[in-house]
């Protein structure tokens, strides 16, 4: 795996991923930027979520729950220093479908905070506390 991240101007910075995809990361105007891009800490935090709900997302279809969506909400803690890495993340996973398992659901999601997702377990190695949660939502296909 491989990425390019090239300078812009100011605290603008253009990423690129090795399969060619391209996002741009900023600093708010107090940090001298103009707020035209994801912060790279909040990079961090949404490749957790993407991580985490691909492999629930997958782990539900392979136990044949009838999923129509599902959301992952992040709320996250720093340590008050500089740096200032991630101190706690809690993952709120808001699943929804008709007649799904709740046990199903639950297992899905610890399945992949503590076997699958690659950004949990290494957040977790680098003394991040994770916790999960999850919602419900019965809803007709």
């Amino acid at each position: 795996m491989q990425a390019t991240v090239k300078w812009v101007d100011g605290v603008m910075f253009l990423g690129e991923s090795g399969s060619g995809h391209a996002v741009v990361m900023d600093g708010a105007p107090d940090h001298g930027g103009r707020n035209m891009g994801v912060r790279p800490m909040e990079m961090i935090l949404l490749g957790l979520g993407g991580c985490a709900s691909f492999d629930v997302i997958g782990i539900l279809k392979k136990s044949r729950q009838a999923v129509s969506d599902c959301r992952v909400e992040l709320q996250a803690e720093r340590a008050d220093a500089v740096p200032s890495p991630f101190t706690k993340i809690h993952l709120k996973f808001i699943v929804s479908g008709k007649g799904l398992k709740a046990n199903q659901v639950q297992k899905a999601v610890e399945l992949s905070a503590t076997k699958y997702c690659s950004a949990s377990i290494m957040l977790e190695a680098a003394g991040v506390q994770l916790s999960h949660s999850v919602e419900i939502i019965e809803t007709e296909l």
